[in-house]
């Protein structure tokens, strides 16, 4: 390798291994397992999922778009079933990329994505709210949602509970106010820096909060055991499958966006697939949360000047070098600091600056958006991604089933009736509301040589209603082609 290009990857590596550390470490406290296990998964993604072929310069690793549904699947199954659940959602990736169905990710409404996004952003902020604070969260969305104003309510009431929610929201200003110092400022990540801080104001302060619970690198690994399979129910299908269309879809997405940020080799969406899918195996093995290729660190992978995948590669030897020489170091770092990190990456999940052009130009797109977003929120990951692709199906099923009927009348002799377009039972309606409101004292001569497309229940509707013409007019109904 050409030294030069090994020096940026070796300096890209630290960089995103700064980036990933908090994160790892976050997002596996908010997903309510060990935060080695996050290290664990960015391990993985840096050392098995970088070296495979797919994409060259994106990283993998916890993401916080899988938190919600990680913590609910804990919840719901334990900690011990999580790695059976990664495992065979990593089995379900590989099989689909090796049938070459990584590409039709792709087809995947951006509004529904973005939908998830939202939905997903919002739990992750109302939930960590409450870790800020030091108070237990509601279960379910909706519940966490509301109960934001009595939150507020005991922080105005309560001293105890301040000391938390300022550190927590400390890291937070810290990220937001780092973005806007010069690009050479910014080669520091925003969110290690506001991590260190809030630790050192924590510990020069001696101020009473929670920090991670450390149990060493060896001892949190959980490989799954041959007996959990037993204790799940056929309502397991329904989390694998959104394990595996979330991360899937995830992972896809963020290598669409890193491939218009760079004149690199281009992503082969199938080998992807299949290198997320093996990743999420090892993961699964190890009781590790699941693994997704997140965009934050791959866009800071090719900002900071990585030519090959020698930089995620690196970053993941840097996570197991401070994971196996430095755990002590996660037991001085506040809960609330880590909320703080992952209420600032909820709130770049939210649309705020696309929704508003996407109501103005394609508002169907944003209704499907908003109401993805809604229906995870107030039902479940799985069912409200579900709502949003039959809403999307639905909308583009209308849209394409455009149908127009135009009728000329001479004054004298038979009205001339053009139908053309795709006549599907979705613009029946329509079409029987045209028809019956051409003149029955008159022949009509019906042409439907326009017609792309006409189904089952229009053909049905179409003979019916010339027969019915033909028996209360003398004047009959002739159509080319003929149906009949």
């Amino acid at each position: 390798m050409n030294p030069a290009i090994l020096r940026r990857d070796l300096a890209a590596s630290l960089v995103v291994f700064l980036v990933a550390l908090p994160l790892c470490v976050g997002v596996a406290v908010a997903s309510g397992v060990p935060a080695e296990l996050g290290l664990v998964t960015g391990i993985v993604g840096g050392l098995l999922t970088g070296l495979l072929p797919g994409s060259s310069l994106q990283v993998s690793g916890p993401a916080a778009g899988l938190t919600v549904l990680v913590y609910e699947a804990v919840q719901t199954y334990g900690l011990h079933a999580l790695g059976v659940i990664v495992l065979a959602a990593g089995l379900l990736q590989l099989v689909l990329g090796a049938l070459k169905c990584g590409r039709w990710f792709r087809a995947i409404s951006v509004a529904v994505v973005e939908g998830m996004l939202a939905g997903i952003g919002l739990v992750i902020i109302a939930g960590q709210l409450y870790a800020m604070a030091g108070a237990k969260a509601p279960a379910s969305g909706i519940g966490k949602i509301a109960g934001l104003p009595g939150l507020a309510g005991d922080l105005f009431t309560s001293t105890t509970l301040w000391p938390s929610f300022a550190v927590g929201a400390g890291t937070a200003a810290v990220m937001l106010l780092w973005q806007r110092l010069p690009a050479k400022a910014r080669l520091v990540p925003g969110a290690l820096v506001a991590v260190v801080l809030a630790t050192a104001t924590t510990w020069l302060l001696d101020l009473s909060v929670k920090t991670v619970e450390v149990r060493g690198l060896l001892d949190s690994i959980q490989p799954p055991g041959t007996g959990v399979l037993a204790t799940l129910g056929f309502g397991v299908i329904g989390t694998l499958l959104a394990f595996t269309l979330i991360a899937s879809a995830e992972s896809l997405f963020s290598a669409a966006a890193v491939d218009r940020m760079h004149d690199g080799p281009r992503t082969d969406y199938d080998k992807e697939l299949m290198a997320q899918g093996a990743g999420n195996i090892v993961c699964g093995a190890l009781g590790a949360l699941p693994m997704t290729a997140v965009i934050v660190r791959s866009a800071t992978n090719v900002q900071v000047g990585a030519k090959t995948k020698a930089s995620r590669v690196l970053h993941g030897l840097w996570l197991l070098l401070f994971a196996a020489l430095l755990p002590a170091v996660l037991a001085l770092i506040p809960i609330a600091a880590l909320a703080g990190v992952l209420v600032h990456a909820g709130v770049k999940l939210l649309p705020v600056k696309q929704f508003p052009a996407l109501w103005r130009d394609h508002r169907g797109e944003a209704l499907i958006l908003a109401a993805t977003a809604v229906a995870i929120v107030t039902v479940s990951m799985f069912e409200g991604v579900l709502i949003g692709l039959l809403l999307s199906v639905v909308k583009a099923a209308w849209q394409t089933s455009h149908i127009k009927l135009e009728v000329i009348h001479k004054g004298a002799g038979p009205v001339q009736a053009y139908l053309s377009g795709n006549a599907t039972f979705l613009r029946l309606p329509k079409i029987l509301d045209d028809l019956e409101a051409l003149p029955e004292d008159r022949p009509i001569e019906m042409d439907l040589s326009g017609l792309h497309h006409l189904d089952h229940a229009c053909r049905t509707a179409l003979i019916t209603w010339a027969e019915r013409h033909n028996a209360e007019s003398s004047e009959p109904v002739r159509m080319s082609p003929a149906l009949i």
